[in-house]
Parts: C-alpha cells; sequence; structure tokens
C-alpha cells in the first residue's frame, strides 16, 4: 500500500508504551472481527481497539514503523501500509498512552493542559454544565457485602416479584380511586417533601444496583458521588471497569441495574400499599409505588441520553460511542443529500443498521432540542430575570447554537467541492423555494369557538312578591312592539301608587299658595323638596310597575314559556318567565386575541359550525370588531375549560381571560334553518386576510421578546 508519508517516517523510533497499560481480548465484532480493549488504569478509563490496532500494539517494541509493518505483513493477512501505523501512533499520543519524554514533556503536557482546560470562562462554563464530585470509593465495602446481595439474581426472587406485581396490580385496580385520591395528595408541602425522600433514596438504590451488578462481574467500583448537570444533582457510580468483560449480556446487566432496581422497589412498595393500613408506612411507600419509577423510565431509561438506556441499547448493538458513530453518519448522509459530494462514509454498515442509525440520530437531535429548550426555559424562570436571560443564552448557545456552528465550519471548509455539484444547485433552488414561501403573504382563516344566537333578546324575570294575574300569550306566540306579555297582580303597589298621587296634589297646591314673607318663603322650600321627593318615589312606583306588566321592547317571537304557568300562579323574585326573541336574525360572538384579531377586518366572510350538529354551515360576515379588549367573558362557554378556545379562570363566578382578547360579531347572511331563534356554540372560521408565515413568527418573537424584557 502506497504512503504519503516522508520516507524517514518509516525508520524513527517508536515512544515507548505507558507500563501499567494493559490489553483485554474484547467481544467479535458484528463483520465477525476480533476486538480488544486497552485499559489505562490509571485514569480509569478503556479504549476500544480493532484487530489492526491490535497487531501493532503487539509489536510495538519492534522499535520502528517499517519493522511493525514487515512484521504484521508476513504473519498476518491484514494489508496495511504505514500511513496505518501512523493513525495508531497519532492515537496513542492524542489519548496520552505513551512515556512522556523526559525532556520535553513538561512542556508538551502543560500545553495540553492548558488545550483540555481552555480559558476560564470555558472551565467556567463547563462547571456549569456539569461537574462531579466523588463521594466515597466503595470498591472493598463492595467486596464484602456483595454475596450478601446474590439472593436478588435468583430465579427465586424473580418469580415471586412477577408474584407481588400480579397481586398488587389486582389490589390496586380495585383502589383506584383511592389511589387517584391520594395521588393528589401529592402536591401538598408534605406529600412533595415525601415524594422528594422518596425520590432521593430510590436513586441511592438505583446506584448501589449498578454498583453490586459490577461488583457481581468482577469489576472494580472506584468511586461513587454526585454529578450535577446545569446545577440539578444526580447520583452517579463509575462503572467503567465494565468495559473488560467481553459478554455484552453481562454488560447489559450492569447497565440495566438501576432500573431494575427501581422497578422492583416499585413492585414490592406497590403490594406494601396494598395490603397496609392508612398510616405513615402507606404514605411513605406511596410515591415509591406511583411516581418514581415513571421519571426512572421517563429519563435512564431513553437511549437518547448517555444514561442507562444508552449504554443498554449500545451493548445490544455492540457499538460503542454509539451517539458519535451515529451522529457521523447522520451529518454525511445530510451532506450527501444536500451536495451530493461522494465522499465515503464514515463507516460502513449493513442496509438496515445504516439506516437505522440515521434515524436514531435525528431522533437523538429533536429530542435533545426538545429537552434543552425545556431546560433553558426551566433554568430562566428558576432565576431572577436577569440571571435567567444570561443563563438561557447561555444553554441555547452551546446546547443548540454551537452543533449548528461546527457543522456550518465544515460546510465553509468543504464549499471549493461543494460549489461545483448538481445537487447543491438543486439544494439552493429549494432553499430559495422555501424562503419565499415564508416570505409571501398567503391565505389564511381563523378558527375560533363562537355563539349564534338571535340578535335581539329579551328575558322576561318575575319581580318581586308577584302573583300572574293574566297570561294573554301563549309560548311560541307573535309579539308586536309595546305589548303587553303578562301581568302579574300587586295590590300594595296600586294603593302605594294612590297615596302618593295624592300626596304630590297636595303639596303642589300648598306650595302654589305659598306667600311672599320670609317665613312663608322657607316654607315653601321645604314644600318644593317633600314635592320631588314624593315625584321620585312615584316615578320609582310606575318602573316598578312597568316590571308587573312587562312590554315587548321589539317584535318578536315569545319562546321558553313555563308550562305551569297560569293566573294565580306565584312566582319567586327574578326568577325566568320566558325570553322574547327578535325577529331581525341571528348573531355569532366569538373572541380572538391581540395577535389573530389583527388579521380580521369588518366584511370578512366566515362560516359556523354547530356543535353536535351534521348538516350544512352557516354563512356569516364579520360586522363589529371591537377596540378594546375584553376583560370578563359573558359566561364561560367561550373559556377552554367548557370546550371554548378562550384560556381563561373562573374568579367568585366571573370568567377572566388569561391574555388580551377582543370581541368579534358576526351577523348571519342566509337562513340558518333549524338554528333560527336558539344559541347554539360552535366553531367559527373566518377567511381572514392574506398573510406571509414569517410576518407572523417574527411578530410572536418580538411580542415575546417585549413581554420579557420589563425588569
Amino acid at each position: 500500500m502506497d504512503s504519503l508519508l516522508p520516507p524517514q517516517f518509516a525508520h524513527i523510533a517508536l515512544p515507548p508504551l505507558r507500563e501499567e497499560l494493559s490489553l483485554h481480548a474484547g467481544p467479535a465484532l458484528a463483520t465477525g472481527e476480533p476486538s480488544y480493549t486497552l485499559e489505562d488504569p490509571v485514569r480509569n478509563q478503556f479504549f476500544r481497539v480493532d484487530w489492526l490496532t491490535f497487531e501493532v500494539l503487539r509489536r510495538w517494541s519492534l522499535g520502528s514503523p517499517q519493522r511493525v509493518l514487515d512484521d504484521i505483513v508476513q504473519e498476518t493477512a491484514l494489508d496495511i501500509g504505514l500511513d496505518d501505523v501512523e493513525a495508531v501512533l497519532g492515537f496513542l499520543d492524542q489519548n496520552q498512552l505513551l512515556q512522556p519524554d523526559p525532556l520535553g514533556s513538561i512542556a508538551v503536557m502543560s500545553r495540553r493542559h492548558k488545550a483540555q482546560r481552555g480559558a476560564w470562562y470555558t472551565q467556567l462554563l463547563h462547571s456549569y454544565l456539569f461537574f462531579r464530585i466523588p463521594l466515597v470509593k466503595p470498591d472493598r465495602w463492595l467486596t464484602r457485602v456483595a454475596p450478601s446481595f446474590e439472593w436478588l439474581f435468583s430465579p427465586v426472587f424473580l418469580r415471586l416479584t412477577l408474584l407481588a406485581l400480579v397481586l398488587s396490580g389486582i389490589q390496586i385496580y380495585r383502589e383506584w380511586g383511592r389511589l387517584g385520591s391520594m395521588l393528589m395528595d401529592t402536591f401538598t408541602p408534605t406529600g412533595l417533601l415525601c415524594y422528594g425522600l422518596a425520590l432521593a433514596g430510590v436513586k441511592c438504590a438505583h446506584e448501589l444496583g449498578h454498583a453490586i451488578a459490577a461488583k457481581r462481574r468482577g469489576c472494580r467500583v472506584p468511586t461513587m458521588g454526585l454529578a450535577f448537570l446545569v446545577l440539578w444533582p444526580v447520583p452517579y457510580t463509575d462503572t467503567n471497569d465494565v468495559w473488560r468483560l467481553n459478554n455484552k449480556h453481562h454488560r447489559q446487566q450492569v447497565a440495566a441495574a438501576g432500573v431494575a432496581t427501581e422497578l422492583i422497589v416499585a413492585i414490592w412498595s406497590s403490594l406494601a400499599w396494598a395490603v397496609l393500613p392508612d398510616g405513615v408506612l402507606r404514605s411513605i411507600v406511596f410515591p415509591l409505588a406511583t411516581t418514581t419509577w415513571i421519571a426512572t423510565l421517563a429519563i435512564n431509561a431513553s437511549p437518547f441520553m448517555r444514561f442507562d438506556g444508552y449504554f443498554v441499547v449500545s451493548d445490544w448493538l455492540d457499538m460503542p460511542n454509539l451517539h458519535a458513530r451515529s451522529f457521523a453518519l447522520a451529518r454525511w448522509d445530510l451532506r450527501e443529500r444536500l451536495f451530493g459530494l461522494g465522499v465515503p462514509p464514515p463507516e460502513y454498515f449493513p442496509a438496515r443498521r445504516h439506516w437505522g442509525l440515521i434515524l436514531f440520530a435525528w431522533g437523538v437531535w429533536l429530542y435533545r432540542l426538545t429537552l434543552f429548550i425545556g431546560i433553558a426555559v426551566l433554568v430562566y424562570h428558576f432565576f431572577i430575570k436577569l440571571v435567567g436571560i444570561f443563563l438561557f443564552a447561555i444553554e441555547m448557545s452551546w446546547f443548540i447554537l454551537r452543533p449548528l456552528a461546527t457543522e456550518l465550519r465544515v460546510w465553509r471548509d468543504l464549499w471549493p467541492a461543494i460549489r461545483r455539484t448538481g445537487r447543491t444547485r438543486r439544494s439552493a433552488m429549494l432553499l430559495g423555494l422555501a424562503v419565499l414561501l415564508f416570505v409571501l403573504p398567503w391565505p389564511t382563516r381563523v378558527q375560533s369557538s363562537g355563539v349564534l344566537r338571535p340578535s335581539e333578546v329579551f328575558p322576561i324575570h318575575a319581580p318581586e312578591h308577584a302573583m300572574v294575574s293574566a297570561l294573554p300569550l301563549k309560548n311560541g306566540a307573535r309579539v308586536e312592539p309595546g305589548q303587553v306579555m303578562l301581568q302579574f297582580a300587586v295590590a300594595e303597589n296600586a294603593s302605594q301608587r294612590q297615596g302618593l298621587e295624592a300626596q304630590i296634589e297636595s303639596l303642589r297646591w300648598r306650595s302654589e299658595g305659598a306667600g311672599f314673607d320670609a317665613e312663608q318663603k322657607a316654607q315653601s322650600m321645604v314644600l318644593r323638596e317633600q314635592l320631588a321627593s314624593a315625584e321620585a318615589k312615584l316615578d320609582l312606583l310606575k318602573e316598578q310597575a312597568a316590571r308587573y306588566r312587562p312590554a315587548a321592547p321589539f317584535a318578536g317571537t315569545l319562546r321558553d314559556m313555563d308550562a305551569e304557568l297560569a293566573p294565580g300562579v306565584w312566582v319567586g323574585k327574578n326568577e325566568r318567565i320566558g325570553v322574547l326573541v327578535s325577529d331581525q336574525g341571528e348573531e355569532v360572538s366569538t373572541y380572538l386575541d391581540e395577535d389573530t384579531v389583527r388579521r380580521v377586518a369588518v366584511g370578512d366572510s366566515a362560516r359556523f359550525y354547530a356543535d353536535g350538529l351534521e348538516g350544512p354551515f352557516v354563512r356569516l360576515q364579520v360586522t363589529g370588531i371591537d377596540q378594546d379588549a375584553t376583560h370578563v367573558l359573558p359566561s364561560g362557554m367561550w373559556s377552554a375549560q367548557h370546550g371554548g378556545s378562550v384560556p381563561a379562570h373562573d374568579k367568585q363566578g366571573y370568567w377572566f381571560p388569561e391574555r388580551a382578547v377582543y370581541r368579534v360579531t358576526l351577523k348571519v347572511t342566509e337562513s340558518p334553518g333549524p338554528l333560527a331563534g336558539h344559541s347554539w356554540r360552535g366553531k367559527v372560521v373566518i377567511a381572514a386576510d392574506w398573510e406571509a408565515p414569517g410576518t407572523r413568527l417574527l411578530r410572536g418573537v418580538a411580542a415575546l421578546l417585549w413581554r420579557e424584557a420589563g425588569f
């Protein structure tokens, strides 16, 4: 094999390997090729190497690259060159596996140490994002106590655990209502304290499960402690020594031991909760049985982060560095699809695994994008606003923008090759089309909940101490403006009115007959005040009398009359007797937020679809848009809690919107058919103004920044 290295490289003296390194046989790779594990006991690190690297390391003592190459070619079937030997040398040097040079090692190690540490702000950033605090060195203690836990791995205990799962499941099904009520009690201060203590205890058991499983397979457990991920404490156990295990099932057992421990604790806690009486013990086991294991499955069992699930999947696929290798393959696939560079993939896999790794990488990226944005938002709200903004920017720049910038730098380096391919031009055209679709206006539709009802409605309520004296109209009768719809008898009102009329007549006569002297003038002023008071009382009685003889304010139809009403029947105060519905048509009211209402204008067409009814829609037209925001909704029909579209909260019977909303009124432009004369809730779809998606996005971002900018 031809080499591009200078000729003198073949005869240089190879630097010696560190004496404490050891090489172990590893599992066979998916291709059938043997692998080996290189152990660095000082740093407790392990490196999986392939057959070629192993053969080079075996002959490292020969002293020069050419001798190593000649011996490998003579004794093995490998076809290698000096480039391969140079690659192994670079790998050993990069990972500090060579003995340091007595002369220049201090300067080299100092430069390497400074490069690894980076600037002070980089160190501070790394410490904020992740750091570890070793607390104990449990290896000797685990060596003594591990045999005492051997019964946990026995088939008998497994069968008993499965039996406990079945029994607890049956009992929990019977007491499901009780379980739900106790779950609501978890959100009290005492419940949250119990949950926190239970979570801390079960996480310690989780790590102990890893440690015992590793010690059971003969591995060292040098440290256990706390790791801080974005300042959030997480227990950890150093089980790197499991890389010495050839059997991948044994490595999977160690990786899955923590999750298995929590599930076992949850199963037996569920059985304990089912059989224990109400009390302290039942309250303690409740979070262990219901909530902690759910968090474990959601976080630790996920292969998208470097937690237990990742190592289980990595060992199952027998692919160390699963994330890095799948990411490299997905980035290569992305570049080929966008630019068609014709570069060979970083690794070759069977077709099924090839596409599986690419899809897995995209799944990890989407999962991490969601998770890191959530963490950034949580950090922003957890700290004071100034600190929260700074930490939010750090989270977004480090976890999201930095990987994008790294990939863009690779594209910049590949630009001479990228610009020449036809696929690049196609990708550029598609990008331009996407930008046009993003900035050009599109027809938009606005959807919201609405209520269709008659344009005018006059509810008829009974006054106090009222008895029906006359009922001239029946339900469904046609009513003209000013027509009396029913009468209530009230003798007390009539007698008071007669007395006041007589008093007013007397006061007027006495006031007009008053003289011009001072005493008579003073008496005249008193009489006028008494006259004004009596006239006000008479006006009030007339207003009350009108309530006893309600007249129609407009033409319409009388609806919803109580069938049991008849002359002589007493009714309660403010009791609803019926409703007068106008014949002037129906209208629809809906409420839109400030971002949506700007796209709606008077005259826009719309449609109304009634809830719970099948059939044609009703055509509408926007007739009015309130200029001021609505502070209180007319009723809960529009609220999201009752099936509407307006987020609102109830306070003493009044519904207050969570954000600014504006009332939009629409008239019905065609016969509503069976919906006429009644109130119906449904969905309103308005053909709004044309708008570019980019404009809407920028406006939303600007509104968010403006809202959060205030201190």
